[in-house]
């Protein structure tokens, strides 16, 4: 069975004020077929490095099984000269991305804790009720309130070649899609980002327009909940409070008597986007 790898020296940059672009270096081992080396490569290669777009890739037969691959990155608007030979010529297409968009109007949370009892009034001569922050207690349940929290929306947009956009790779999207991320990715901590999912068009016969929505949550640490100190909640995971029944000033009431911290989003590999961290 065929294998890739990549060589030692992959990554070397050819950077210049216009055409900046790097190549990655790969051995295919294995196979006497120029057709599975093809398809062994396009379904290895990333989509997108260091920020870079795939741009095109040659292979070498070396005999004996061993094929030389070298895959170029660069910027969608200056697909480079000095491509390899025998490569595919640019395309006459308008240029696109990849491009960025955010918005941080948040979402909403229905909560039944409040983060601070600011004041409670009660008849004159009656001291009302600690309720230790629940919001809402109606002699029989505590009922909450909507509260906007912050998260925040940010999509990319890419240019990929067909080529890379297999049937496998949409699999994987949908695979990803409600899950958050289990290593840092964009400069958030792991648990703190869903991926939302991603949308795709093709452009012509060479090219995808790939569209990935995520959003942020922020991790939690040293939350107090009444009396129940140093609490710590990922982004993405769910708090909820038990509250029991407790005599204050002559009055049963409700307090929180214990929290939990849920899971109910699985961890991805968002490495699988191929998009970079």
């Amino acid at each position: 069975m065929a294998i890739i790898v990549e060589k030692f020296d992959s990554g070397g940059a050819t950077v210049g004020p216009d055409s900046p672009a790097v190549d990655l270096l790969f051995a295919v081992l294995g196979t006497e077929s120029d057709l599975d080396v093809r398809a062994l490569v396009e379904a290895t290669i990333p989509a997108i490095f260091r920020g870079m777009i795939f741009q095109n890739y040659r292979i070498d037969h070396k005999g004996g099984g061993v094929w030389d691959v070298s895959v170029r990155y660069g910027r969608e608007d200056t697909q480079a000269d000095d491509a390899p030979p025998g490569s595919d010529p640019p395309q006459p297409e308008a240029p696109l991305g990849p491009s960025f968009s955010f918005e941080t109007s948040g979402g909403t949370q229905h909560i039944t804790q409040s983060l601070q009892t600011i004041a409670k009034h009660g008849k004159p001569g009656k001291n009302p009720p600690d309720l230790k922050g629940a919001i809402g207690f109606n002699n029989d349940s505590v009922e909450g309130t909507d509260v906007t929290v912050p998260v925040f929306r940010f999509s990319e947009t890419y240019s990929i070649p067909v080529a890379l956009i297999t049937h496998g790779y949409k699999i994987t999207l949908f695979q990803l899609t409600g899950r958050v991320n289990s290593a840092p990715f964009r400069g958030f901590a792991a648990g703190e980002v869903l991926f939302l999912g991603a949308s795709g068009s093709r452009r012509g016969l060479e090219k995808w327009e790939l569209t990935y929505q995520f959003a942020a949550s922020p991790n939690a640490v040293n939350l107090q909940v009444g009396d129940i100190q140093n609490i710590n909640k990922k982004g993405w995971e769910y708090l909820w409070v038990r509250y029991g029944d407790v005599e204050d000033q002559k009055v049963l009431v409700k307090q929180p008597e214990s929290v939990y911290i849920e899971r109910v989003y699985e961890p991805g590999n968002f490495a699988l986007l191929g998009i970079g961290g």
